[in-house]
This record gives C-alpha cells, sequence and structure tokens, in this order.
C-alpha cells in the first residue's frame, strides 16, 4: 500500500496519538449506559496491543455521538475508557478534556505501554469543522499520528485529516490497513464470478457504487425497497411500497448501463407483502409479475427469489454485500436476509466481503459472523470507498517511501 503503516514506525518510548472509532450504539439501563456493540473496540485492540508491545505510550481520540460542538456528558467517553479497561486487562487513563492542561499532565506522566482516552472530540465545535488551530492543538499531545479510524475515514475532519498537516507521521492502523485491503485491494481484481449483493431502502444511496461497480461485477442481485424503484421504472405495481419517485429515470439509466455491459442485474421474482408492519405480522407471498397488490407493502423477498438468489451465490467467487433485503428487524420479514447470510456462509470457496452498514448487523444477528472472510466497521467511509472516492482520512497519511 502506499500509505505508512503502523507496522513501518519506531513507537518505543514514544507518544503516539491513535484516532480510533469508539462510536458504539449504548442503552441506557438502570440509571447506567451500557455498551449493546462493542465490536469497533474490539477492532482496534490489534493496533492498541501492538503499539503498547513495542513500548509507546498511546493516546487515544474518538467521538461519540452527535454532541454538536458542545459538552454533553451524555456523549462522555468514559464509559467507553470502564469498558477498553476490561478489554485489555490494564488501567486505561481518562482524560475528561481533550486539548489543554489536563490532558498535556496526564500525558506527561505516562509509562511506555499506557493508554489515555481523551473525552470526545466532537464536544469542540472545531473538530468537524476542521479547524487548523485545534488539529495542532490536538498533534502537539503527540509525536507520531495513527488512523485507525476506518468508520470515520470519509470525514475531513480535525481529528481524522487536518492532524496529519502537524504531525511528524501520520500513518494507518492495522484496522484501516485490513479494511483497505479488502475493500480496495481485494477487489481492484477480484476473483471471478464477482458478485454484488445490494439491499437496503433508498437507490440514491448506492448509485456511486453501482455505477463504480459496474465495470467489475458479473452479476448484481438487487434486494430490499431500492428494488420497488427499479419496478417502478419497469412499469410494474409498487402498490404501497417504497419508492424514490425522483430516481425513477436513473433506475432507468442503470438498467440500461447493465445491458449495455453485458452485466447481470437481477430483481426479486416474489416477494412477501403485508398491510401490517409489525413483529405479529403474516406476509404472503406473490409473484413480481403482477406486481404488489394494492394497498400492501413488500418487506422481504419471496421464497423463489431466495432459490434463485442463492444459486448465483453458491458459483460467485467473490462476493460484495452491503444492504439487506428486507426489514430483518422484524422476525415476519427476516427470512430473506438471513438465507443469503446462509447461502454467503456455505460458499466457503469465495472471498465473502460484507461492506458495512445494516448488511453487518444482519450476519451478527444470525451468528454467521465468523463464517465472512471480512465484515467492514464503516458504513459511510464503505460505500464512499466502493464509489472510487477518495477518503480525507486516509489521503492525509503520510506516503510509505
Amino acid at each position: 500500500m502506499s500509505k505508512l503503516s503502523v507496522r513501518d514506525l519506531d513507537v518505543s518510548g514514544k507518544r503516539v496519538l491513535v484516532r480510533v472509532d469508539f462510536n458504539v450504539p449504548t442503552e441506557e439501563r438502570e440509571g447506567h449506559l451500557h455498551i449493546t456493540d462493542d465490536t469497533r473496540i474490539r477492532e482496534s485492540l490489534p493496533t492498541i496491543s501492538a503499539l503498547r508491545e513495542r513500548g509507546a505510550k498511546v493516546i487515544l481520540m474518538a467521538h461519540f455521538g452527535r454532541p454538536k460542538g458542545k459538552v454533553n456528558p451524555k456523549y462522555s467517553l468514559r464509559t467507553v475508557a470502564d469498558h477498553l479497561h476490561t478489554l485489555i486487562n490494564h488501567p486505561v487513563i481518562f482524560s475528561h478534556d481533550v486539548i489543554g492542561v489536563v490532558p498535556e499532565k496526564i500525558i506527561s506522566h505516562m509509562h511506555n505501554g499506557d493508554v489515555v482516552l481523551l473525552e470526545n472530540v466532537r464536544f469542540h465545535a472545531e473538530e468537524e469543522a476542521n479547524d487548523p488551530v485545534f488539529a495542532q492543538a490536538l498533534a502537539k499531545l503527540g509525536d507520531v499520528y495513527v488512523n485507525d479510524a476506518f468508520g470515520a475515514a470519509h470525514r475531513a475532519h480535525a481529528s481524522t485529516a487536518g492532524i496529519a498537516r502537524f504531525a511528524g507521521q501520520s500513518a494507518m492502523g492495522l484496522l484501516m490497513e485490513k479494511e483497505l485491503q479488502y475493500l480496495e485491494g481485494e477487489l481492484a481484481s477480484p476473483a471471478k464470478p464477482f458478485l454484488v449483493i445490494l439491499g437496503g431502502s433508498k437507490v440514491s444511496d448506492k448509485i456511486g457504487v453501482i455505477k463504480s461497480l459496474m465495470e467489475k461485477a458479473n452479476v448484481f442481485l438487487i434486494g430490499g425497497a431500492m428494488a420497488y424503484t427499479f419496478f417502478r421504472a419497469l412499469g410494474i405495481p409498487t402498490g404501497n411500497s417504497r419508492v424514490e419517485a425522483d430516481k425513477v429515470d436513473l433506475a432507468h439509466e442503470l438498467l440500461a448501463l447493465a445491458k449495455e455491459k453485458g452485466v447481470r442485474f437481477l430483481l426479486p421474482v416474489d416477494n412477501l407483502e403485508t398491510q401490517e408492519i409489525s413483529a405479529t405480522a403474516t406476509p404472503q407471498p406473490t409473484k413480481i409479475n403482477g406486481g404488489v397488490t394494492d394497498g400492501f407493502e413488500a418487506v422481504d423477498i419471496g421464497p423463489e427469489t431466495i432459490a434463485l438468489y442463492s444459486s448465483e451465490i453458491a458459483k460467485a467467487k467473490t462476493i460484495l454485500w452491503n444492504g439487506p433485503v428486507g426489514i430483518f428487524e422484524l422476525a415476519p420479514f427476516a427470512k430473506g436476509t438471513r438465507a443469503l447470510a446462509e447461502a454467503l456462509a456455505a460458499n466457503t470457496e469465495a472471498v465473502t466481503i460484507i461492506g458495512g452498514g445494516d448488511s453487518v448487523t444482519a450476519v451478527k444477528q444470525f451468528g454467521l459472523a465468523d463464517k465472512m472472510t471480512f465484515i467492514s466497521t464503516g458504513g459511510g467511509a464503505s460505500l464512499e470507498l466502493l464509489e472510487g472516492k477518495t477518503l480525507p482520512g486516509v489521503a492525509a497519511l503520510s506516503e510509505n517511501a
């Protein structure tokens, strides 16, 4: 890779500023904040451990939630600091300030192998504004900078991009390296057949991805609410299903592009539809050629589509999946998404990449995460990278001479 890696750094005795992605889901129980999924924290552990083992003083920076540039105890990272302590079995010193006297004093007393977590960088409006003075104040806290926050790499913020201007060396962490290896390196010339599964609610979210991957993919499998914008473009009744009316012309254009490129662009041949979105609903299967029944909403792919899509998955050598094909959070509408996850798990010959977002949640919910080759920690960052865009958090890093 063209960028400097944490593997290339001499960190012994040095203060290493590490931008991590600790923006984890939480819930309040009995007056205390509890982390409901610590995947992002766990994914940062290889970088933290490698730095500690090599004698670095590890200073972690992260954001949490959307405090809108103001101090808000609801978005404090203290809970994360306590949780990280249990994961690494080593004290994690928490700084309730991000810059200034407090963190400077704490850092001055650090020993090699110690870990400090700074408070939420988004408590300062200057973070999202990528303010150079704030970025320089952050850089002053360390000797070298490591960005391991892939999930925030598409943001040109002070702690993800601006800081690199003021750091002596800026390198990618082990998680960032792995994300780029799979989402960029592995997909540069994927083993064929290369199959792409796209779901979710909006075609507009996936336009760039579809156009970019159309150059490499052999087959697209389309599901989720976004499929019904394509059906509207084909003149097939969509009932009460969610359709982006202003994207129907674009759907036409994408279907024509697939035909021109010789790419198979498969839409559901049947679906499950319902009049009630609830955990107790009983959806009914209907063939797509007759369209979605008037007054009904399509909520999942049907059994014939499951069979069709599963057979395509079984033949593929590289599979990228972004977006569920139904409202999988509710059991009556989860069959399609579960079946595709099981089909991916069964294809042990293929490289299976889960490209962030709700498809990651789904794979975990079905207990199949360990059966996938790679699961991305980034939602928006994954999509932008797959579109071929340059991520500011990566572009800012030092080149590997």
